[in-house]
């Protein structure tokens, strides 16, 4: 959690994400952490721009905090852009420049060269970041998954790494799940496999928990509903306005009338009722 990271070269600063963490078990009465940016506020002339890997809330949940504080202009994916869009209106921020960015765009801060990859993770639209500066690069992947058969198609851009290696990276940082374990995470196609075995077995409702960020989850649970003549019910505030910011952005396929309300889901019989709910 709390992940935010600030690059400095010269009077040029950029950030890389501005993540919240949940409270552990001995912080009572807390219930978010924020990173301490006292050092960005004191040298706020110098903050050129937020950049953004991907929209899960330990690497975006605290900007509205921190846009509080300091107003440079964020970048980031479009879903990205759409789940930070959301927080900042709901706290009623309305001056932020907000820009929106795709795989292999490069952007210009002084004397840094900002280059954004595609990188596949648990969300859709993610990015990682090469910055180029005088001294070498520094290549950030943001938080990455080897997965050769994403859900939507759109692998990690291994050309580009390879390429940025070739030339000479001067320091990589990196996070991935599980990659300090030996062996490897299975596609997450394989979960849809597996939804279809399920579902097709039960006859009763069937209620399906999950992170209500994982879209590429969410999406093969409403596929599998649909080819079983399921209707769908979504249980949560973040998974309701996740759902609803990915159908609109075009992240996330929904059948038509498969969505009901969850004050509707009486109305049905139980062999017709599916809830996805968040963990």
């Amino acid at each position: 959690g709390k992940n935010m990271l600030a690059i400095k070269y010269q009077d040029t600063i950029v950030v890389i994400d501005a993540g919240l963490m949940f409270p552990e078990d001995e912080l009572l009465g807390i219930d978010m952490v924020i990173p301490d940016i006292t050092y960005l506020v004191e040298n706020r002339d110098k903050v050129k721009a937020i950049l953004l890997t991907h929209g899960h809330e330990d690497h975006v949940g605290a900007l509205p905090y921190v846009l509080r504080e300091i107003n440079p202009p964020i970048y980031g994916s479009k879903l990205t852009m759409g789940i930070v869009s959301g927080k900042l209106k709901e706290q009623n921020l309305n001056n932020v420049q907000m820009n929106v960015v795709k795989p292999r765009d490069k952007i210009r801060f002084d004397s840094l060269e900002v280059e954004f990859f595609r990188v596949s993770h648990s969300i859709p639209d993610c990015m990682g970041i090469a910055i180029h500066t005088p001294l070498g690069v520094v290549l950030h992947t943001g938080d990455i998954k080897i997965d050769q058969t994403p859900v939507d198609g759109q692998v990690t851009d291994f050309r580009k790494m390879a390429e940025l290696g070739e030339n000479g990276v001067l320091l990589m940082l990196s996070d991935s799940t599980n990659a300090d374990r030996p062996g490897f995470t299975n596609s997450e196609k394989l979960v849809g496999n597996t939804f279809d075995e399920l579902f097709g077995k039960c006859g009763g409702r069937i209620i399906v928990t999950t992170f209500a960020s994982n879209i590429h989850r969410i999406q093969q649970v409403v596929t599998t509903a649909y080819k079983y003549g399921r209707k769908v019910a979504v249980v949560g505030r973040s998974m309701v306005n996740n759902v609803k910011i990915s159908n609109e952005l075009g992240y996330i396929n929904l059948p038509d009338n498969i969505l009901i309300d969850i004050e509707e889901i009486n109305n049905y019989a139980k062999t017709e009722k599916l809830e996805i709910s968040n963990i």
